[in-house]
């Protein structure tokens, strides 16, 4: 089962995601699922994102390692 959330957006995004979603042919749960995956797939596929996140992690690493000291 998966997890709900929920997406506050301005009145001109939400009528605009609600818009695509008709003209897709898709409930806004599925468009807005979709834009998410595509979002998710372009930041893995960027190197200046992967470099973020593998600093990020080191910066985490050295946080959790001194407090489980």
């Amino acid at each position: 089962m998966g997890k709900n959330f929920t997406v506050r957006l301005p009145e001109d995004e939400a009528a605009d995601a609600e818009a695509l979603a008709r003209a897709e042919g898709l409930s806004l749960n599925e468009t807005v699922r979709r834009a998410l995956i595509e979002a998710v797939e372009a930041r893995r596929n960027d190197p200046e994102f992967q470099a973020r996140v593998r600093r990020i992690i080191d910066e985490d690493r050295e946080l959790l390692e001194r407090l489980a000291r």
